[in-house]
């Protein structure tokens, strides 16, 4: 009985360490497929595709092992990428940062420049104010508005003018046919007294 205790131990022991070698390779199997898919490498993920308990992966030393190295590096790949990810925002910002500065300056450019001529505009604004005293001003607001007055004047010469001129030619036109229709009438009977 002995013997045969120890032979049946002995097979329980290999036929447990070819499931266990079995489920490793599974494991590693399902792990090489995770990273091809670049997918988050968790115990449950792998318990789940492996067909092997989660108690399996953190009892089982080689399967722990696997599990903890393939989490450091999916965890690695995934902080170069965010590093990376990161890195290409923070230059875009920086690009449109400096480009943000430059417009900034150009601005202030602008600006300083509007605000000299600005300055020198109402530098001779006060010049010409000086220059002209308050009773000239008076006298060219007056003068101004006779001149006003004789433009309206002469506008309304002008329309009526015009409406004479128009009157004129309206009359001149009924005089040409008039005179045509009476040259035409003494035409008439002449070409009918003239001989044959």
């Amino acid at each position: 009985m002995n013997t045969t205790t120890t032979t049946r131990t002995a097979a329980a022991v290999a036929a447990r360490r070819r499931q266990s070698e079995d489920k490793l390779a599974r494991v590693e199997k399902v792990i090489g497929q995770l990273r091809r898919e670049q997918a988050r490498i968790t115990v449950r993920a792998i318990a789940h595709r492996a067909s092997v308990s989660p108690t399996f992966l953190y009892e089982n030393p080689a399967a722990r092992a696997l599990v903890q190295a393939a989490a450091a590096d999916n965890a690695a790949r995934r902080d170069r990428t965010a590093a990376q990810t990161h890195e290409r925002i923070e230059a875009t910002w920086r690009e449109r940062a400096l480009n943000a500065e430059d417009a900034l300056a150009q601005a202030h450019k602008e600006i300083l420049t509007q605000r000299q001529r600005i300055g020198q505009l109402m530098g001779q604004l006060r010049d010409v104010d000086q220059m002209v005293s308050g009773e000239s001003v008076q006298h060219l607001v007056s003068e101004n508005a006779s001149l006003k007055q004789q433009v309206r004047q002469l506008s309304q010469e002008h329309r009526s003018l015009q409406e004479r001129l128009e009157a004129s030619r309206s009359t001149n036109r009924f005089a040409e046919r008039r005179i045509a229709t009476l040259e035409a009438q003494l035409l008439a009977p002449a070409a009918s007294r003239a001989p044959t």
